[in-house]
């Protein structure tokens, strides 16, 4: 069973940054596919950025990219979200996910089989 646990979010200024954690315990994380997602309220919970289980293929939502870096470190069972430039637009709780198919990651769907119970991150204009 695997369990994810994020971390890092905050009230920040519009044009603010953070970064984002997601620690993983369990089998398995040097192999699964990571995402994040986010979810705003009254929103539905949309896909923000995914990477493959070596680092090496990243995706980004259309309103993320050139803002947000996502990035993984397999020997600490992590993965990040760098976030610069933030905006009002950004406030959701964002959740990471995980999953054992690598297809997944090409999906940008919420239909990963593990997930952490978010951080709220809130931009203030």
């Amino acid at each position: 069973q695997v369990q994810l646990v994020e971390t890092g979010g905050r009230l920040v200024q519009t044009g603010g940054s953070l970064r984002l954690s997601c620690a993983a315990s369990g089998p398995g994380f040097g192999s699964f596919a990571m995402g994040w997602f986010r979810q705003a309220p009254g929103k539905e919970r949309e896909f923000v950025a995914a990477i493959s289980w070596s680092g090496q293929t990243n995706y980004y939502s259309d309103s993320v990219k050139g803002r947000f870096t996502i990035s993984r470190d397999n020997s600490l069972n992590t993965m990040y979200l760098e976030m610069t430039n933030l905006k009002p637009e950004d406030t959701a709780v964002y959740y990471c996910a995980a999953d054992p198919s690598l297809w997944v990651v090409e999906t940008h769907k919420p239909i990963y089989e593990y997930w952490g119970q978010g951080t709220q991150v809130s931009v203030s204009s």
